[in-house]
């Protein structure tokens, strides 16, 4: 589906499943297929080869560097339960294996878990236990790789690539989809929030440990287990601070909501080197829809953003993208004026982690969006308007 439009799913618009994507099931729901004898879309809940066998939709959670065409397509009327914080995006299956409708943006394997051997994580976690014994930080982020699975939190006892740095307790935004607090519409957080504020110090430690055993290092407060990270400003400035009278190494990056504009451009005066703001869209009412702000408006987004680029800050944007509503005509003119604007350096295109339909149906209440233009147009379009804007899934090192 794109929207609410069924699509019929063809070879060429897919890829082998990528390694690491998980098929899942939607329960209740009914499948969306399409018959080709009467050559017309039909929802089916019994199996037609087996009597009385229900049948229910599937759809494939993609791995990290891909971007989906289309959502899987599943008729939900009647059920006003959403589905569980994934991304549920189209999936077939072809002679050999299943395929999936994605598109591949970034091909570094910063999250491959093939490359996280459990071993080398024990490891790494046994090495910062005794260097580290009270750094909370650090026992936090045990707990996100060896708890959770967290690629970021691996990633930093196996001494690759990006180092995440959780730092806050609450959030100024109430995100339909946020992943580390929900206390409504029957949703359950994929994580649990961390419950402190680490110290300065404790933060500076993590950072150059990672910085100082890393080619092309970097550390991002702002990660799936906090709130926003410039409600911890407090604790992050002076931490940047620390990092820099330390070493000039490593990138230094902040995934944030950018509410705080005065904040953002103190931690760019302390040695902030990159920003990546997270959009689900670029038109105002759209992004209230979603992110529902408690204490800011729109526009202290645009003004932190502004903040950053006139200080030579690297911005990219962590776009959110449901097929049917990110490409569709009215939010790619908006994309395309909101990069022209801001000068934005990237984007990072990820799937939406919420249920498709009813996001598209709240939506498209906010503001008709026209007609989906299609993903993979719209990222292409975007790369010969804007040919040096990059494209991807992954903060990149800037030094």
């Amino acid at each position: 589906m794109s929207g609410n439009t069924p699509v019929v799913l063809k070879k060429d618009k897919t890829v082998p499943m990528p390694h690491g994507s998980e098929l899942m099931m939607l329960p209740q729901r009914k499948p969306i297929v399409y018959n080709i004898a009467k050559d017309k879309f039909e929802i089916i809940e019994y199996n037609p080869f087996v009597q009385r066998e229900k049948i229910f939709p599937v759809a494939v959670f993609n791995s990290p560097g891909y971007v989906n065409r289309y959502f899987c397509a599943y008729d939900d009327e009647g059920i006003k339960d959403l589905l569980p914080l994934f991304s549920y995006g189209a999936v077939g299956f072809g002679k050999n294996d299943f395929r999936s409708a994605a598109i591949l943006v970034d091909t570094e394997p910063r999250q491959d878990l093939r490359q996280m051997p459990h071993n080398g994580i024990i490891k790494g976690v046994n090495q910062m236990q005794k260097k580290y014994p009270d750094n909370r930080l650090i026992r936090h982020l045990e707990t996100c790789a060896l708890q959770y699975g967290c690629p970021a939190g691996k990633n930093f006892f196996l001494k690759r690539y990006e180092a995440p740095l959780p730092t806050s307790t609450v959030c100024n935004a109430n995100c339909l989809g946020c992943i580390s607090l929900q206390t409504q519409n029957n949703l359950c957080a994929c994580q649990e929030r961390i419950s402190f504020t680490p110290t300065p110090e404790e933060i500076a430690q993590v950072s150059l440990e990672h910085i100082f055993h890393v080619k092309k290092a970097v550390v991002s407060f702002g990660q799936g287990c906090e709130g926003d990270p410039l409600t911890a400003f407090k604790a992050i400035e002076p931490a940047i601070r620390l990092i820099r009278k330390k070493t000039d190494k490593g990138t230094i990056n902040l995934n944030t909501n950018a509410s705080l504009p005065q904040h953002v451009e103190k931690l760019c005066k302390a040695g902030l080197d990159s920003m990546r703001v997270s959009l689900n869209s670029v038109r105002e009412d759209c992004y209230q829809a979603y992110f529902r702000p408690k204490s800011y408006q729109f526009s202290d987004v645009l003004k932190s953003i502004q903040a950053a680029k006139q200080q030579g800050k690297f911005v990219s944007i962590n776009y959110l993208n449901c097929p049917g509503f990110t490409d569709s005509e009215k939010e790619f003119k908006a994309l395309k004026e909101f990069i022209d604007t801001y000068q934005i350096n990237m984007i990072q295109w990820r799937n939406l982690n919420f249920d498709p339909k009813k996001y598209y149906e709240l939506m498209s209440k906010i503001e008709d969006g026209g007609r989906p233009l299609g993903m993979e147009i719209i990222i292409k379009q975007l790369s010969k308007y804007f040919p040096k804007l990059i494209h991807g899934y992954f903060n990149p090192p800037l030094f």
